[in-house]
C-alpha cells in the first residue's frame, strides 16, 4: 500500500463571500501546504461568482469540496456549517482560516501539527513571534482591546481571542454546544474558545503575522465590535449565574 498523504485527514474550512479575487490563489496555496488536506469552501451565495468558481475547482481536484449555503447569515454560522460538514466527512484535524491572505497557508503546517499535544490551537498575533501589518493605530487598538477585554472577563489564557486562525481536534470541535452558540460576527472565535476552555480542552498559540486583506473589502463593522463585547459580558453573567444556581441546589 501506499502511505497517506502526510495531511490525509485533515480538513480546511473556509467561508467565503465576494472573493472571486483571492479563491484562485488561496486554495491552491492551502493545499500545497497541507499535502492531502481536504479543502471545504463555504460559500454564502456569494453574488460575484465565487460559488460557481468553488465548484469548477472541485470539478477539477477530488481534494476541494463546496457548501453552498443560500444567504449571507454571517461568520459564525458559515463555520457551523463547514464544521458539521467536515465532521461528517470523517475529518480527524479541522482548520478554520479567512480566504482573503491575512490568514497565510504558510503557517498551516506550524497550526496542525501543534494538534498533536493540543486540542485547539490558535495562530496568535499577540505572542513573541507574531504580530499585524498595513492596519491603523485604531484597528490596532481595537483588535487587541478586544482580546484583552474578552481574556480578563472570561478568565481565559489565550492571548488573542479575536482571530479566526484556529486548528481543532475533532473531539474538541465536536463536543462544543453548537445549537447554543452566539454565532453572529467575530464574537463566535471568543466564545468557541471559551466553550472549549471550560471543557477542559489543551490550547496553545503559535505565532502568526497578520496582513490585512490584500482583494476585496472588510467585512468588519462597528456594530459586529459591539455585538463582541455585549455577548462577552453576557457569557461571564451566564456562567456567574449558573454556578450560583448550582450552589443553591446543593
Amino acid at each position: 500500500m501506499e502511505p497517506q498523504p502526510q495531511y490525509a485527514g485533515t480538513w480546511v474550512v473556509l467561508p467565503t463571500y465576494n472573493e472571486i479575487e483571492n479563491l484562485p490563489q488561496i486554495a491552491p496555496s492551502i493545499l500545497e501546504a497541507l499535502p492531502g488536506a481536504t479543502l471545504l469552501v463555504v460559500d454564502d451565495s456569494s453574488p460575484d461568482g465565487t460559488g460557481k468558481l468553488a465548484d469548477d475547482m472541485a470539478a477539477q481536484n477530488d481534494l476541494v469540496r463546496v457548501l453552498h449555503r443560500t444567504a449571507k447569515e454571517g461568520l459564525g454560522k458559515a463555520y457551523i456549517s463547514g464544521f458539521q460538514a467536515a465532521l461528517d466527512g470523517g475529518a480527524e484535524r479541522i482548520v478554520q482560516m479567512d480566504a482573503d491572505w491575512s490568514h497565510d497557508p504558510k503557517y498551516l503546517p506550524s497550526l496542525v501539527d501543534a494538534l498533536d499535544t493540543n486540542d485547539l490551537v490558535i495562530g496568535s498575533r499577540y505572542v513573541p513571534g507574531g504580530g499585524v501589518r498595513n492596519w491603523g493605530l485604531m484597528r490596532k487598538i481595537v483588535s487587541r482591546g478586544g482580546s484583552i477585554f474578552a481574556r480578563t472577563v472570561l478568565s481565559l489564557s489565550p492571548h488573542d481571542l479575536t482571530g479566526g486562525f484556529k486548528a481543532w481536534r475533532r473531539e474538541t470541535l465536536a463536543a462544543l454546544p453548537w445549537d447554543g452558540l452566539h454565532s453572529g460576527g467575530y464574537v463566535f472565535q471568543i466564545e468557541t474558545t471559551f466553550r472549549a476552555s471550560r471543557k477542559g480542552a489543551r490550547i496553545s498559540e503559535t505565532p502568526i503575522v497578520f496582513v490585512d486583506r490584500r482583494l476585496g473589502a472588510s467585512k468588519m463593522s462597528r456594530r459586529i465590535i459591539i455585538e463582541a463585547l455585549a455577548v462577552v459580558v453576557r457569557l461571564r453573567w451566564d456562567e456567574l449565574r449558573s454556578r450560583r444556581l448550582r450552589k443553591n441546589t446543593c
